[in-house]
């Protein structure tokens, strides 16, 4: 299992288990469905830094 701590945005804190997302498509991030999102419905991005860290990068419609 995979899992990665969420940084900054609306989803700070919380943990995601990656092992179901293929290897090659976790470098270009996730986009999470989030209450907390600026679009109603929308979705909340996250990508690893140079460090591995997931950090918010926006939200998007």
């Amino acid at each position: 299992m995979t899992t990665v701590i969420l940084h900054g945005g609306p989803c700070d804190g919380e943990t995601l288990d990656l092992s179901a997302v293929p290897e090659e498509e976790r470098a270009g991030g996730v986009a999470l469905p989030s209450a907390g999102c600026a679009y109603p419905g929308g979705r909340s991005l996250y990508e690893p830094d140079a460090a591995g860290r997931w950090q918010w990068l926006r939200d998007v419609p």
